[in-house]
This record gives C-alpha cells, structure tokens and sequence, in this order.
C-alpha cells in the first residue's frame, strides 16, 4: 500500500469536511444525487471520448499502481552487482556471466546482460534497451495522461453543473424563500468538480510521472551497468560512473558498503 497517496487522500477529505463545518455549511448539502451525477458520470464520459478502447482497459492496473507501493530494486544494490559482474568478466571472462542470468528476475536486466553474453556490441545493445525504456516510458505517459485530462475535464463540468442548478433555481421565482437554498445546492457541482479535479486527478497523474520516472531512472543505470561491464571497466570505475543516478545520502551508504558486493548481489536478486 502506497501510504502516501491514502494519506493525501484522507487529508484532503477532512480538510474539505472540517472547512465545511467551520464556515457553517451542512455536510449534507454534498449528498446532491444531480451534482454528483453531472460530475462523475460526466468526467467518465469525457475521457471515454477522449482515448481509445485499449487504454482505458489499463485504468484499474493504473489504480493499483497509484494505490500500490513501487517496489523496485534498491539502487545501491544493483551498483554493487555490477561491481561484482565486473571483477568476474575481468577475470574469468564474459562468457562466465551466464550462469548469473537465472538468478534474475527482471526481464530488462535478464536481456540486456543476454545481449552482452551473446556478443552484440555496444551500440547495438544500447539502441535495443534504449527502445524498450522509450516504449515504456510512452506506455506511462499514455497512462498519466487519462488522470490529467479527467482532472481538466471535472472543474469544468462542475461549472456546466452550477449553471444547470441555477437555471432550475431561477425557473421559478414565486418562492423566493427556497431560492437561496436552490443557488447554494448548485454551486454544490462546483465544489465537487474542483475537489475531484485537483484533490484525486491531477496528483494521481503526478504520482504516476513520479513512479514512472523512477523506474526509467533505474532501467538507464542498467544499461550503464551493462556497457561498462561488456567494456571491461574496472569495478571502482563502474561504482563511480552508476553513482551519479544516487542521491548523496545514498553515495554515502554506498562508500560505507563497498565490502558487501557479494551480500549486495544476492539482495538485489531477491529484491528483483
């Protein structure tokens, strides 16, 4: 469970709720079957119009990732495995890499570091991994892109759904007791409209960036990983060079563990 987005989430409904309260408006007034409706079955119609069939088939694996922790491996590991990769293909050979490759689970990995084994150059290994994180990484756009567009879509249905209840309210003035009450329920599709649009949308689709971004970042490490490793660049070499996608709070952990390559390694087969 992604503790961060069910913390916002919350927050951002008792924010909404306890606002209410204080300025003295009955939480009541949100159950409003109309408002609700013009919102959310309007929002879902929009973005029906708006992308194909095979990308809103993704909407509920897109949910889970949202609601889902990002479990990817820790970067520290994977730099210490190709350390160890390294000081292996530096002194038994490539070709002794292959028995690694049923250790791991990621198919990127598993495939990059085949290609290495198999004997493709550089060039050609860095065009075919660089394609599929490319293809990926469109994939997520795509994805992100439905929540951003629902999260433009909805404010401004929330207007149409204000000036729907306006119209029923100024329909008929000859009671001009429940005229205040009627205005007050339209703007109700407003507030709904804004909340939805910028409280669920649009962070779910910075969220999805976010994740996104993380797991491109990682792929990129692993084709450096890759290369300087079928170039036989020296393990110190290789740390430094992959150290530069860390943090350095994270550089640090890495300096204070560079003993544990082996420890590191089988982690990162777990991990993956």
């Amino acid at each position: 469970m992604d503790l961060s987005t069910v913390l916002g989430l919350v927050l951002g409904l008792v924010a909404l709720l306890i606002g209410m309260v204080m300025k003295g408006v009955a939480l009541t007034s949100l159950l409003n079957t109309a408002a609700i409706l013009i919102i959310i079955a309007g929002t879902i119609a929009s973005v029906v119009i708006a992308f194909p069939t095979n990308e809103l088939k993704r909407v509920p694996k897109l949910f889970g990732i949202i609601f889902k922790e990002q479990k990817l491996a820790s970067d520290a590991n994977i730099i210490r495995m190709f350390s160890g990769w390294a000081d292996v293909a530096r002194r038994e050979g490539l070709l002794s890499l292959e028995a690694k490759t049923d250790d791991i689970k990621d198919p990127f990995l598993k495939n990059g570091l085949g290609l290495a084994i198999d004997g493709q150059n550089a060039d050609y290994i860095r065009d075919v991994l660089s394609e599929e994180v490319d293809a990926m990484e469109d994939r997520h756009a795509a994805g992100a892109l439905i929540f951003s567009q629902a999260g433009t879509y909805a404010p401004t249905l929330g207007v149409l759904g204000a000036v729907v209840g306006l119209i029923a309210a100024l329909g008929d003035l000859t009671d001009i007791e429940k005229l205040g009450t009627a205005i007050s329920a339209a703007f109700v599709a407003t507030l709904l409209g804004i909340f939805t649009g910028y409280v669920l949308w649009h962070p779910f689709a910075n969220k999805l960036k976010r994740k996104s971004a993380d797991e491109v970042r990682q792929k990129m490490m692993m084709i450096e990983g890759i290369l300087s490793v079928l170039e036989g660049e020296a393990p110190r070499v290789i740390e430094q060079k992959l150290s530069s996608y860390l943090s350095a709070d994270e550089r640090l952990k890495l300096a204070a563990k560079n003993d544990d390559g082996k420890k590191g390694e089988s982690s990162f087969a777990e991990e993956t």
